[in-house]
């Protein structure tokens, strides 16, 4: 390890982790960011611009910061491009895998630490006993992400469908007919001046896990925002259930209130989260919905009429939606509650 490294971790107070980096670096040949290009076949500029969209800051010129796994990594990319797969897109799922893969590692992060750090620990147990663990689990967390993309990939191929126009076309719909739900927990602010860091995070971590409990294909829980779960399918019946799920979840243990909106219409999907006005529709909605509530748009509420109890909740004018909307309250059609 050059002489330069141990210096700089010790100025910066991590050389109990810098075994762990250099594990999770990989061995062998170091390179430059331009003989990766050349050994790759990506031509510079892309090769930069790939290398930011996964959140990277791109090496210097000079510097020997890349690694042989980085090499195969853009042969990798090279050879999806050589076979039709089209740059804007490669880019497009390379900044959801930069966002997605740096919240794993926050997490797994703090489970290695909370797993293998012991009281009284000295700089050289940590280093050898965190250098282990990556070195041992790194490849069993490479599997176990690869086994959960295809199981999701597989599910939701499922549920895909191609018309005459697409096929005609020789691409897919730009925009698609959706349901979205979105819910989120009542008073979060209030919430966040009287609790402390580690209590919200357990109220926002039982949220996800709460939606990740009763949300089902082809209902997909999209995103976590902070303190709410958005929610979309193709019908709007599974996304209602998921709704009034969710709700419900919260009001039998000791959580917050949840409150849900509920829209249809065309959305457009874009690296794995969705645009359009049922979007910005049902964000809006759940923002005005009581505590407890489920509230739907009118077209919902037509479509399902006979499957739950529903009554009329007025007709707002909301923020950034052009005229006024017609809302219904939804409740399951067992329900016997008549407030509100």
């Amino acid at each position: 390890m050059p002489a330069a490294e141990l210096r700089r971790a010790v100025a910066e107070d991590r050389l109990a982790l810098l075994p762990v980096e250099r594990a999770l670096s990989g061995e062998g040949e170091r390179h430059t960011v331009a003989e990766v290009a050349a050994r790759s076949g990506l031509e510079r500029p892309f090769l930069d611009r790939l290398w930011r969209s996964l959140g990277m800051a791109v090496p210097g010129d000079d510097e020997r910061a890349l690694s042989d796994e980085d090499v195969a990594a853009a042969r990798r990319v090279a050879a999806l491009r050589e076979a039709g797969v089209p740059e804007e897109g490669i880019l497009e799922v390379s900044r959801l895998l930069g966002m997605t893969m740096s919240q794993l590692a926050a997490a797994n992060r703090r489970l290695i630490a909370d797993a293998f750090l012991r009281e009284g620990d000295n700089e050289y147990d940590v280093a050898v006993r965190f250098a282990d663990a990556a070195r041992s689990f790194t490849p069993l967390i490479g599997e176990a992400l690869t086994h959960t993309l295809n199981l999701h990939l597989r599910e939701q191929i499922r549920h895909d469908a191609f018309g005459a126009a697409e096929l005609s076309a020789g691409r897919p719909a730009a925009a698609e007919e959706v349901t979205v739900a979105f819910a989120d927990v009542v008073g979060f602010t209030r919430l966040g001046e009287t609790l402390d860091p580690d209590q919200l995070g357990a109220v926002t971590g039982r949220l996800g896990e709460l939606a990740a409990e009763v949300v089902a294909p082809p209902v997909r829980l999209v995103k976590l925002i902070g303190d709410a779960a958005m929610l979309v399918g193709p019908e709007p019946k599974p996304v209602l259930d998921a709704a009034l799920g969710l709700v419900g979840a919260t009001q039998v243990e000791d959580f917050p209130i949840l409150r849900a909106g509920v829209a249809s219409g065309e959305a457009l999907p874009r690296a794995g989260d969705w645009y359009g006005r049922p979007v910005n529709l049902a964000s809006r909605i759940t923002a005005i919905a009581r505590p407890g509530s489920v509230l739907a748009t009118e077209p919902v509420r037509d479509r399902l009429e006979d499957e739950y109890r529903w009554s009329f909740a007025g007709s707002r004018r909301l923020k950034g939606i052009e005229g006024q909307v017609k809302l219904h309250r939804c409740r399951p059609a067992d329900s016997g509650d008549e407030n509100g």
